[in-house]
């Protein structure tokens, strides 16, 4: 008895066993990429908060002659090299997206999902490059940004999958209103990594900080964070008078993220910014990054109703 599974469709029949799974399994791989590159910026946050970030004293081995930690490089070692290790899950759930799309026949989408896993390797050379400059704040906050930016175009392949179809774009108000937002949200993130390269949490004691004022930077930090919620509730304004309840959704999600990492930064500067806290504030820089994204992308576009 002889098996065979059908790959390819005959000319306007319907489409192959592959091509069918590949359509079922695109959207679940978009969200697992999405999740995943939030995961890797809390790991990589793990790392420096434990003081870890040199557990690994070299890159691309973990030591002079190994790749994998020893012993002697005890729980720092093994939290570092567990999060180089993440590196290879992403670039899986990376691959089999691009994969996925392609198959599907969603050229875009493949598109997207090919620059996402270009990111990855690229992420892991710019990691070995901190490592090897032991930390150095500048590089560490690029390397934090570099995520974030990916968590962003993740956002973006995720909405076109779901929501493919356009009928027209919105008035210029409420884009200009979205770039705006986008613009001033991401000035915070590089305030907030700013203020981190500033501050304590280095990721190994003897790593170098940038030598700025925390307290100074924390202040302007707040100041972009005033204007970025004041520019998101023009925009949630706007939103509702368009009549567009995906951006409205998507502008209401910026607010609350927004709103939930004032109030984790506020706690966490008055207690002496507690790991735990400072951990979770980090999540919510990625959160931030994926609601700009989604507001920036629901402006261009009014989806058509199926």
């Amino acid at each position: 008895m002889t098996l065979s599974v059908r790959t390819e469709a005959a000319p306007g029949g319907p489409p192959s066993t592959v091509t069918s799974v590949a359509q079922r399994v695109l959207v679940p791989l978009a969200i697992a990429n999405l999740v995943a590159n939030i995961g890797i910026v809390l790991t990589g946050g793990v790392v420096r908060l434990t003081g870890s970030g040199l557990g690994c004293p070299t890159w691309p081995r973990c030591t002079d002659d190994s790749y994998v930690p020893h012993g002697s490089l005890g729980i720092h070692g093994a939290i570092e090299f567990g999060n180089r290790l993440l590196t290879f899950v992403l670039a899986a759930v990376a691959l089999a997206t691009f994969l996925a799309a392609w198959r599907a026949g969603r050229r875009r989408a493949a598109r997207v999902a090919f620059v996402i896993g270009l990111g990855i390797p690229a992420q892991a050379v710019i990691g070995g490059i901190t490592v090897l400059t032991d930390l150095n704040p500048w590089l560490v906050a690029f390397h934090l940004l570099l995520s974030l930016a990916m968590i962003g175009l993740c956002v973006l392949l995720l909405d076109w999958l779901r929501h493919p179809r356009t009928s027209r774009r919105h008035a210029d108000p409420v884009r200009r209103t979205a770039l705006a937002t986008f613009g001033v949200g991401w000035v915070v993130l590089y305030l907030g990594t700013v203020v981190t390269g500033s501050g304590p949490h280095a990721g190994d004691a003897d790593s170098p900080r940038t030598g700025l004022d925390p307290a100074l930077f924390s202040h302007i930090h707040a100041w972009a964070v005033y204007a970025l919620v004041g520019l998101s509730v023009v925009l949630l304004v706007l939103a509702r008078r368009s009549g567009d309840a995906f951006l409205v959704r998507a502008a209401v999600a910026l607010i609350a993220v927004e709103l939930s990492q004032g109030v984790v930064g506020y706690v966490q500067y008055f207690t002496g910014l507690p790991i735990v806290l400072v951990a979770l504030h980090l999540v919510g820089a990625a959160l931030t990054s994926a609601a700009l994204a989604w507001v920036l992308v629901r402006s261009r576009r009014v989806p058509t109703p199926a």
